[in-house]
């Protein structure tokens, strides 16, 4: 899920172009991760500033919880963001949609955290939690619980989130 810097930086501008505060979000986003998951120690280091502000400012007055450490591919799309907190062991593909109040990790810290695939779209207070796998071109519908790994092209809704279709062709 590893790309390149430059590349998610442009896709995310474009996605996100639309509202300032998801490209402040995101793009800060990237230049913290880029610092913090640099095999570089002097990188490392040089990127300490970045990592403390990225911290402060979205993580502690924004209040949104998107761990420098998480790995996501591009194309990550956040749209308002309040409330949204995603575990650092979560791995998201490209291009993710994550809405506001959604919680994406695992109970147990110490435990694998989802994994979700490419082109997945998650709608406001969704709840994702468990070492579980989102297949790819996926629709997880506002307020679900996703207990359970789901098969790509799936639809989901509901408390426990339950396939309702799959979709062909995505």
């Amino acid at each position: 899920m590893k790309q390149n810097f430059y590349k998610c930086i442009s896709l995310d501008f474009e996605i996100n172009k639309s509202s300032f505060k998801s490209v402040f979000i995101v793009i800060f986003y990237r230049l913290s991760s880029y610092f913090s998951q640099n095999e570089s120690n002097i990188i490392r280091v040089m990127g300490v500033p970045i990592r403390i502000a990225y911290k402060l400012i979205v993580e502690f007055f924004m209040g949104i919880e998107l761990p420098d450490k998480t790995i996501s591919g591009c194309g990550l799309a956040i749209y308002h963001g309040v409330g949204l907190v995603v575990n650092s062991k979560t791995l998201l593909g490209s291009n993710i949609s994550l809405r506001q109040c959604t919680t994406i990790g695992h109970k147990d810290s110490s435990k694998a955290c989802p994994r979700i695939g490419d082109n997945v779209d998650i709608g406001a207070n969704v709840v994702i939690i468990g070492d579980i796998d989102i297949g790819k071109n996926t629709i997880i519908g506002a307020g679900s619980i996703v207990v359970r790994s789901c098969p790509p092209d799936s639809v989901l809704v509901g408390n426990p989130a339950k396939i309702i279709k799959t979709r062909c062709n995505v």
